[in-house]
């Protein structure tokens, strides 16, 4: 009930966005007048991109309170006389930038698409150029190990994220907790509107599908299409489910690591023990001698040796990660030299935004020591990785948040395309399948049969879908599998 509330005040909340210094107000008889009004300039390494800054309110709700710069950027579409309309990215994470996805990563999307539409994308509120979350450089560089192992450190890390978010909220000011994706679903309709567009295409990637998802959700009107690709489940109700669906995420792609180590020859660690190896070098990081390949003369943590693992799963790059765990076998231990003192500010590109999503409370030690053996049961190659440091992170987080987890109830017309690898380390498949019931009937989920987090380049299979998707709005047969394309 409280949610339907919110989103009636949000929809009856006299919008405004701030277009070239002049007012505009969000309505769709105005939206075509204001598509002109963006003050665009030329900006990328190649000069074709085009950049601007909308003005828009920190709090939906109060629209005539302090406002925000939000940076977006677009490439127009190569053949004018084939453009469809606009296609908006949203941007994954928590933290990635949009803009630069435009300006310098504009290759992620096929020739086909970028002739046939302008492609939009932004740095969401609190990232990049977006009134980015700034704290103290060094709090953030005092951020403890998220694998709590005592009670002493479970008190410690209440305390220090007490004090990292006061300090990021008085560095940052009011957009600290206006941070949630419900607030960047009205940034996106602003966008939207602010380009001319009546109905919105979107695709989004990773954390940007659950703004397409809510967007789809809160607008069902205003949809022409939507790809969620690496789906997030917001139903996700607890820390435990969270964190078992997550972690068993990455021990099977851990899984299909070691499996390909063991029948590829090319394999840095063909014919070897790849578990042994891995749980190796984590006791030599765990005892601080395991020597940082990045940095001479600091060790890697035990966390961080299974970040860098964990996130070579993603392309996956199953090859360099073999050569990085065979070098770092043969590294040296390490003497470390003191690192020294932190200075100024820094960024937090996570933080304010996941932990205004997610709700996944801890009551206390016994009850996170419980959720780690079982990690360990879930993960026994890949227990404590970067889920562990999503729900650490937000612990002492200010109840209630502002977006919690719900069941979706998307009445689009439109159809939706979700997309997911089997193997995904990050989203797990099971997430896709439960948000496609989530949506119903207008959802199709397309199968990717292999490894990796994001699909879209995974093939020609997967692209030619989306792409097809996108210009024409037909979706593939349910049921369609995409073959896993060979490392």
């Amino acid at each position: 009930m409280q949610r339907k509330h919110r989103r009636l005040a949000l929809g009856a909340a006299a919008a405004g966005i701030v277009l070239a210094g002049a007012a505009v107000p969000l309505s769709p008889q105005s939206a075509a007048a204001t598509a002109t009004a963006i003050d665009w300039k030329a900006c990328g390494d190649d000069g074709k991109a085009q950049c601007a800054t909308l003005r828009l309110p920190v709090d939906w709700a109060h629209p005539d309170g302090p406002t925000f710069g939000l940076a977006i950027a677009r490439r127009k579409a190569l053949d004018p006389d084939a453009r469809v309309g606009t296609l908006v990215f949203g941007p994954g994470g928590p933290g990635d930038s949009g803009v630069q996805r435009i300006t310098t990563g504009i290759d992620r999307f096929s020739e086909r698409l970028r002739q046939r539409f302008d492609i939009v994308s932004f740095d969401p509120r609190g990232i990049g150029a977006s009134n980015p979350v700034t704290c103290s450089a060094a709090l953030l560089a005092a951020r403890p190990d998220p694998n709590i192992k005592s009670p002493r450190e479970f008190k410690a890390t209440l305390a220090y994220n007490e004090k990292l978010r006061d300090d990021c909220r008085k560095r940052t000011g009011p957009l600290y907790d206006h941070a949630d994706t419900m607030s960047t679903v009205r940034d996106v309709d602003a966008i939207r509107a602010a380009l001319g567009e009546t109905k919105l295409s979107f695709h989004g990637s990773s954390y940007g599908t659950l703004l397409g998802a809510e967007y789809a959700e809160t607008y069902p009107g205003r949809v022409r299409a939507v790809v969620l690709e690496s789906v997030i489940d917001h139903g996700v109700g607890s820390a435990r489910s969270f964190l078992g669906a997550d972690m068993g995420a990455a021990q099977d792609s851990f899984d299909q690591f070691a499996a390909w180590c063991d029948r590829t020859a090319s394999c840095a660690l063909h014919g070897r023990d790849v578990r042994g190896v891995l749980r190796d070098l984590r006791e030599r990081a765990a005892r601080g001698v395991l020597a940082d390949p990045q940095t001479p003369g600091r060790a890697l943590t035990e966390f961080e040796l299974l970040v860098v693992t964990y996130k070579a799963f993603y392309g996956p790059d199953w090859a360099k990660l073999a050569l990085l765990l065979s070098a770092l076998e043969a590294s040296e231990p390490v003497r470390p030299v003191p690192a020294k003192p932190a200075e100024g500010t820094g960024t937090d590109n996570f933080t304010a935004q996941f932990c205004s999503d997610w709700n996944l409370p801890v009551r206390d030690y016994r009850e996170f020591a419980r959720l780690s053996r079982s990690g360990d049961r879930i993960a026994p190659d890949m227990h404590g990785t970067r889920p562990v440091m999503a729900v650490t992170a937000c612990l002492g987080w200010p109840k209630p948040v502002a977006n919690p987890q719900h069941r979706l109830k998307v009445r689009t017309a439109a159809p939706i395309l979700l997309l997911n690898a089997v193997h995904d380390p990050a989203t797990p498949y099971a997430w896709a399948q439960s948000v496609a019931r989530q949506i119903g009937p207008k959802a199709t989920l397309l199968t990717y049969a292999g490894s990796g987090h994001g699909v879209y380049n995974s093939g020609p299979c997967t692209r030619d879908a989306i792409d097809g998707y996108l210009i024409s709005l037909k979706v593939p047969a349910r049921g369609t599998v995409c073959p896993a394309v060979p490392q």
